[in-house]
């Protein structure tokens, strides 16, 4: 059997339909799965053992030279590779007028949401099958209940995201990482909370490390860990490098970001954190030990994600002696 899935975007919406794979080769041990996937997230499905091929689209780069000659013949190219296989289900879990687009251009049956489910409802109209999933489900069970009845299964497995923790090389300190950058201002927390974090758990024993992706995010990493005894600031990575940092800690606290939910389905201990959005039906969801906190009116005090973070079972948080 081969199956393409469509989810592009975002990182927290592609980590979401990792358990789709493992559900699909639990089901069908010899099933093929191809991906497409935005370009800057296609390291997301490689994590995964059962995708045979990531196919990476780069809608957004496009948009911005339209009339470009190179983003022409990248499109054609993409194009291209898209219809040379023959699938036996291109799947759409994104129910998006872009995914459906290319759904629609995938040569296979193709299947989605129906109107009253999809995101966008004009989507529906590329599928050859739609199904009617539950708006009210988690984003995760929305994933794998479309895909499930699209395959002629239900979803009855364990969730289970189906990636390894990356081998953790010179782990030479029992680590913290705290992701303060998310991609809106308004979901930010207050540094001087991640500095009252910071500072309790370098009490604990926990050397913390704050990645940062650009300037900014950069920028407040190091003048955070400046106020954190031993914390780290760590320079931009790739989302490998990444992935391979937050598998060596003992416990990952972040915002609202695509990377929180990297860090609990590398089965590490979580507390992610929400200011202005709601965590219902996209929050962290996981198997490992995980807390979301918060809502769009309410952003946690220092104090409740203090609590929760030393109430996390699996973190051996001890006072150094």
């Amino acid at each position: 059997m081969r199956i393409l899935l469509i989810k592009t975007s975002s990182m927290g919406d592609v980590i979401h339909n990792l358990p789709v794979v493992s559900d699909i080769v639990t089901r069908f041990p010899d099933a093929q799965i191809d991906w497409v996937v935005e370009e800057n997230f296609a390291d997301i499905p490689r994590l995964h053992p059962g995708v045979q091929r990531v196919i990476p689209v780069a809608l957004r780069r496009w948009r911005k030279a339209l009339f470009a000659g190179d983003t022409w013949s990248e499109m054609y190219e993409f194009h291209r590779v898209l219809r040379h296989e023959n699938y036996d289900y291109a799947i759409d879990t994104q129910g998006l007028l872009k995914s459906a687009l290319f759904t629609f251009c995938a040569r296979g049956m193709r299947c989605g949401y129906n109107t009253a489910s999809a995101r966008e409802g004009l989507a529906a109209a590329a599928y050859d099958r739609r199904f009617e999933v539950a708006t009210t489900l988690h984003a995760v069970e929305r994933n794998r209940a479309l895909v499930a009845q699209a395959l002629g299964s239900v979803v009855s497995e364990p969730l289970n995201y189906g990636i390894a923790r990356p081998s953790v090389i010179n782990e030479t300190h029992t680590t913290a990482v705290l992701l303060t950058a998310t991609s809106r201002d308004d979901k930010l927390w207050p540094e001087a909370h991640w500095v009252a974090l910071g500072c309790h758990l370098n009490a604990r024993g926990l050397v913390c490390q704050l990645p940062g992706g650009s300037a900014i995010e950069r920028e407040r990493a190091t003048r955070l860990a400046r106020q954190i005894p031993n914390a780290i600031a760590l320079p931009a990575q790739s989302l490998t490098a990444l992935a391979h940092v937050l598998s060596g800690a003992q416990i990952v606290i972040g915002v609202d970001t695509g990377l929180v939910h990297l860090a609990a389905a590398l089965g590490r201990p979580t507390v992610a954190i929400y200011c202005s959005s709601e965590p219902t039906l996209t929050g962290v969801l996981a198997a490992t030990p995980f807390v979301n906190l918060g809502s769009s009116t309410h952003a946690p005090s220092a104090i409740e994600v203090i609590s929760a973070a030393d109430g996390l079972p699996g973190v051996p948080l001890t006072v150094p002696r």
